[in-house]
């Protein structure tokens, strides 16, 4: 199976427009990954490829549209780029012939801000004679050539020194929580919502994990958990199961039996699991006259007992009352301003990477609204919040 994309590391290119934005994506990834063109504008919406780097391995290389976009769609077009930052684990500012102006201070700012690493690329230099280093903006500056690929090399070695430590991100979804030759237990719901002949990400993403830690998994539905567990002839060292069937499993499991869920653990890898659990302490304060927005990462279309869009609007409003507004958007479709809300429920973000889902954490911190994720908020709903491990 494929990497994820999600799994990649992100880098985002901005800039203004013409200033070999999308000739220096497809030097970097040395395959076309966009249209180049001496108009303005060229480039209307955010385009992505993945690839392999060296120094880097499996990239996600994102051309954006200028940031100086003077077309009667121009704002529509910068907006995205402004999006398509949130998912950046790297930036490159693109400058046409080293002009460094005021647009790519207000770049190089807005990316300090939001704590992305970044280089700035001096495009089309054809009359050089080095493809040097240097720094502007405290931060490395790189002289290349975008349509010849002349100082490219340069540009990848500068991107590698960026590259997020392993220490900058929880490094296992579940491994870290069960020694080499202990047992997990994998429950599985095969109902409506599950995919038809494959597993959910997270659930493959968990087993393939496991399994390459020397961790023995075994599955099986919350309806043939009692025959699992009497396979097993002890109780697991660790039980992961889907969000909605936590009462079900939790009720076959003994009291001291380690207990978790899929989108716990991708709580905790994929954002802030101490800010996501705190953020679930503000169910108690809901009330009929509040709003509670519920945010998905993919934007699958809703089937049967929809965990989103049935399941968590019933718990909620059978906790806070009928009254209870609730929104619910997905994909990238994330409010600026969330503070008319008094709590963000998130899904597990199989689909972000983390510096994706990390935004959304900041975005909502910095403008004083909770947030929580999907499985921690029905953990906490059903009142097992405690009886949960991710560490």
């Amino acid at each position: 199976m494929d990497m994820p994309r999600s799994e990649r590391t992100r880098i985002i290119i901005i800039g203004r427009c013409n200033a070999g934005k999308s000739a220096l994506a497809n030097a970097i990834a040395g395959q076309e990954v966009a249209i180049t063109s001496p108009v303005a504008g060229t480039t209307t919406d955010p385009v992505a490829k993945a690839v392999e780097l060296p120094g880097l391995g499996a990239c996600v290389i994102t051309d954006t549209p200028g940031l100086d976009d003077g077309t009667p769609l121009g704002r529509q077009r910068m907006e995205r780029t402004r999006q398509a930052l949130n998912t950046a684990d790297i930036a490159i500012i693109a400058a046409p012939r080293a002009e460094c102006g005021e647009l790519e201070r207000r770049c190089a700012a807005e990316l300090r801000r939001r704590g992305i690493p970044f280089i700035t690329v001096a495009t089309f230099m054809q009359h050089i004679l080095s493809y040097q280093n240097h720094t502007w903006e405290d931060a490395p500056l790189v002289h290349a050539n975008a349509c010849t690929g002349k100082g490219i090399g340069k540009v990848v070695a500068a991107l590698a020194c960026l590259r997020p430590a392993p220490g900058d991100a929880p490094r296992t979804i579940a491994a870290h929580l069960v020694e080499p030759g202990g047992t997990v237990l994998l429950v599985m719901p095969q109902d409506a919502q599950a995919p038809k002949g494959r597993l959910i990400l997270p659930q493959s993403q968990v087993l393939r994990e496991l399994l390459g830690a020397g961790i023995n998994a075994l599955c099986c539905t919350p309806q043939t958990m009692p025959q699992a567990l009497a396979a097993l002839r002890r109780t697991p060292d660790l039980t992961i199961t889907d969000s909605q069937a936590f009462r079900e499993v939790d009720a076959r499991l003994p009291r001291r039996a380690r207990l978790t869920s899929f989108s716990i653990l991708m709580a905790r890898y994929k954002g802030d699991i101490a800010v996501l659990a705190e953020g679930a302490r503000a169910i108690d304060a809901l009330t009929p006259r509040s709003r509670v927005l519920i945010a998905e990462a993919c934007a699958h279309v809703p089937q049967g007992e929809d965990i989103g869009r049935v399941q968590l609007p019933r718990l909620l409003r059978q906790r806070a009352g009928d009254g209870l507004g609730i929104d619910i958007v997905a994909g990238d479709a994330f409010p600026a301003d969330l503070r008319g809300y008094s709590l963000v429920v998130h899904c597990g973000a199989c689909m972000f990477n983390r510096a994706h889902m990390m935004a959304r954490i900041r975005q909502a911190r910095e403008q004083g609204v909770p947030i929580t994720n999907y499985g921690v908020a029905i953990a906490y709903l059903q009142g097992i919040l405690p009886r949960m491990v991710w560490e």
